[in-house]
This record gives structure tokens, C-alpha cells and sequence, in this order.
């Protein structure tokens, strides 16, 4: 890599970090560009240079928290042992517990993916397709160990529970919840969600 495209990088990079603690410390509708840019200690064309504008620096940051988040869940599922609704609450447990510790940011996120008309700036929640097989995968494990009824329809359990995951951070915005309540929150959904599923003895 030449000097040019190192300092290029650099500059995404710091212009990236200073939009994610932004974004995260006042909320995605209070951030400008001009305030990034102060933060990031570059040129208002510079910001503009790199991205079109504030839904894609937006879209980017959530972008890269997702390949961590990923990570982490990568490491923790196949060490998951028991009882299928106790695997999918343990996925769901990791992923609040790695939102939480930027819940602004995700809130701001979550507020953005519902934008209306929809821009395109902005990847919608709900569209990690990894993370969903994730989910899925769990499901059909609970199909091959009978536990899940084989005709369980597990894109609607997904929706439906992702829909529940996302609702639940009104509980944040609102009234102030953290992770351990979330979590406890989540727990209750999934098992109600599971019986609808689950083989009947």
C-alpha cells in the first residue's frame, strides 16, 4: 500500500471512530458532519471525500460492529450444550450484552433502519443474513435432537424473534434498562415464542 492510500485509510478510519463515539454520546440525529469532522481532526471534504453523507457513515460503523459481534458469537455457539430454547437465550443474551455496551449507538440504529420512505443509506436491521442462519441453525438442531416440531416455520420464528429483540430496547430508551434486564426480558419472549414450535410431549 502506497503512502496515499495509507494516509486514506487513516483518515476513514479516524473519521469512522469519531462518527461511532458521536453517534454513541449525543444520538445519530444530534451528530453533523461538521461536528465528525471536528472530532476527527479532518476537513469537512474530507468526511464527504470518504462517505455520501451521514446514513452511510452510520451504515459503515454498524457494519464493522457486526463483524464483532459476529466474532463473538463464533466463539461461544458451538461450545453451547443443552436444550434448544436455553441456546437460542444464550445467543440472544451475547448479542445485548455486545449492544448494550454502545446502546445509543444501536438505539440511533435502530431508530434509523425505520426511516420512512426507507433512503438506503442505512442496512436495516434484520438483514445480517449470518447472524439469521445463526438463529435458524439453532432451530433446526432442535429439529434433528426432537425438541422442535419439524414443520416449524423458522423464517417467521426468526422474524418474530428478532421483532421482540429490537422492541425490548424501547425498555432502554424509556425507562433506563440495562443489559441484565434485557436479557431477562428476552428469556420470557424466547420461551413463549419456543412453544409454538416446541415437539409436544
Amino acid at each position: 500500500m502506497g503512502a496515499r492510500q495509507e494516509r486514506k485509510q487513516a483518515t476513514r478510519a479516524r473519521v469512522l471512530a469519531a462518527a461511532r463515539d458521536l453517534f454513541d454520546e449525543i444520538g445519530y440525529e444530534e451528530t453533523t458532519i461538521r461536528m465528525v469532522a471536528q472530532r476527527a481532526e479532518v476537513s469537512v471534504g474530507s468526511v464527504f471525500t470518504t462517505f455520501a453523507g451521514k446514513a452511510e457513515l452510520l451504515s459503515q460503523v454498524m457494519g464493522d460492529r457486526v463483524e464483532a459481534l459476529q466474532a463473538e458469537l463464533e466463539q461461544v455457539t458451538p461450545h453451547l450444550r443443552g436444550p434448544t430454547v436455553d441456546r437460542l437465550r444464550s445467543i440472544m443474551a451475547v448479542h445485548y450484552g455486545f449492544e448494550t455496551r454502545k446502546l445509543r449507538l444501536f438505539v440511533a440504529y435502530v431508530a434509523a433502519s425505520f426511516t420512512w420512505p426507507h433512503d438506503g443509506g442505512v442496512t436495516p436491521i434484520g438483514r445480517n443474513a449470518r447472524f439469521r442462519g445463526m438463529l435458524a441453525d439453532a432451530l433446526a438442531g432442535g429439529i434433528s435432537r426432537g425438541e422442535v416440531r419439524a414443520d416449524a416455520d423458522a423464517e417467521l420464528f426468526v422474524d418474530t424473534l428478532l421483532a421482540a429483540y429490537v422492541w425490548n430496547y424501547r425498555r432502554a430508551a424509556q425507562d433506563g434498562a440495562d443489559a441484565p434486564a434485557l436479557i431477562a426480558a428476552m428469556d420470557r419472549q424466547i420461551g413463549l415464542l419456543f412453544d409454538g414450535v416446541a415437539v409436544r410431549q
